[in-house]
């Protein structure tokens, strides 16, 4: 969709809200007997899938601590400043995530608390293909190590050699991981779910993925396997205004578009003359792009929409919900009070969403495909169980002890009632 929808009534929104449409449902029968050879077969079977799928298999599915230990002599002294100076910023963010225990009284002698516990073990999935994502293992372990989870385990495809990806690995060594599993695709996901005779099954599966190991997730979700969400294409929405710098524009909405044909970005300016700048430089800058025909298919999905007030404008993008919002505006913070539902918001025309995906210090594993409505991204908060405490005495049981006797007799739960009556008569002795 390449028109520019100009003031376009609430009737017309619903076809402009629509994300790229993909049959999803055909894949679980094929990823279905992937996962089920897997929990039979185990090891075995994710090193066939490796073999068919990708032509090649491992000859061990385990990185070793000597592979680890030379990973940072592979790459370049400035990219390994960048992933240290991520990962300062990210742990920075994260750290203040993590709040202290308050006890509250909420009457005499009844003390009521809540804490965060760790999920025990986790298994993250960090892509490994065209584009090894280390960004992403730095985003999903950083949140992992500070709520306290016991056993992290990565899981990632190797490359033709064998090899993982050096970044991969030095980012795992940087942050003390040294469980990597080299494997990817739905067959991961099944290595992780179940367990095989060399891994131990995990208790809650993070990290983004292509449709197999989406599909993958969702189905080992249906069997009671916690994940973190159904991630699926990568989409940015801008709101631009006459302050806006086209140049800039265009670059973000590139930026985004190149990850992948099915990505979707959408531009919602207040006049069309906007639009019209934004879209000469997209035809300046992306002649030079490595990923041109990736960007060229996803603008195949873009939506160009002018709504003159803001206010309106806002609601649309609202209802969008997207997965990153950037304010591109001069009045970008008064204007960031009409956000409702987004992923991951970007303020003023320096602030791209670059930044937050590698190295501003907020998590870029976000909701997609309209789930801002009601989900967060990636925290702390993802690894930890928040577990409730209370504590009676005996002032508190006698003060609230009547009311839940009370309670319990009106609902018919009459165990419930002598609970509390067997504490009051003991106490009267």
């Amino acid at each position: 969709m390449t028109t520019i929808a100009i003031n376009p009534p609430k009737s017309k929104w619903p076809e402009l809200l629509e994300r790229p449409a993909f049959d999803t449902e055909s894949l679980d029968g094929v990823v279905g007997r992937i996962l089920s050879e897997v929990r039979l077969a185990g090891d075995e079977a994710v090193l066939a899938y490796s073999k068919q799928f990708s032509g090649f298999a491992p000859q061990s599915l385990w990185v070793t601590p000597e592979e680890i230990r030379e990973s940072g002599s592979l790459l370049p002294g400035d990219l390994k400043q960048a992933i240290s100076l991520a990962k300062k910023n990210i742990e920075k963010f994260h750290r203040a995530q993590v709040r202290p225990v308050h006890k509250v009284v909420t009457t005499e002698g009844v003390t009521c608390w809540r804490k965060n516990l760790p999920v025990e073990r986790v298994g993250l999935y960090i892509p490994g293909g065209s584009a090894p994502l280390f960004s992403t293992l730095l985003m999903l372990a950083i949140p992992a190590r500070i709520a306290g989870c016991e056993e992290i385990v990565v899981a990632t495809p190797a490359q033709k050699d064998g090899s993982v990806h050096p970044a991969i690995l030095y980012a795992a060594q940087l942050l003390g991981v040294d469980r990597i599993y080299k494997s990817g695709g739905a067959q991961a996901i099944g290595a992780l779910a179940y367990g095989t005779p060399s891994l131990a099954k995990v208790q809650k599966i993070f990290g983004p993925g292509n449709q197999y190991v989406t599909c993958a997730k969702k189905l080992v979700n249906r069997e009671g396997v916690a994940i973190d969400m159904l991630a699926g294409p990568s989409e940015l929405a801008v709101f631009a205004d006459e302050s806006c710098i086209p140049e800039f524009v265009a670059a973000d909405l590139l930026s985004q578009a190149e990850h992948g044909a099915d990505s979707q970005v959408v531009l919602v300016a207040t006049k069309r003359k906007i639009i019209d700048e934004v879209i000469k430089q997209i035809h300046i800058q992306l002649p030079a792009l490595e990923r041109k025909n990736i960007v060229e298919e996803s603008f195949l999905h873009r939506r160009l929409i002018v709504l003159h007030q803001e206010k309106q404008a806002f609601e649309f993008l609202n209802a969008y919900a997207p997965e990153h919002l950037i304010i591109a505006s001069a009045e970008a913070a008064r204007l960031s009070g009409y956000v409702r539902n987004a992923g991951s918001v970007f303020l003023g025309n320096l602030s791209p969403e670059s930044a937050g995906d590698y190295a501003s210090g907020t998590n870029h594993s976000l909701p997609t495909g309209g789930t801002a409505l009601t989900y967060s991204g990636v925290s702390v908060d993802s690894f930890v169980k928040k577990v409730t405490f209370q504590q009676l005495t005996r002032k508190g049981i006698k003060h609230i002890g009547p009311a839940v006797m009370a309670m319990a007799e009106a609902e018919g739960l009459g165990a419930h009632r002598n609970a509390v009556g067997i504490r009051l008569k003991k106490l009267k002795k």
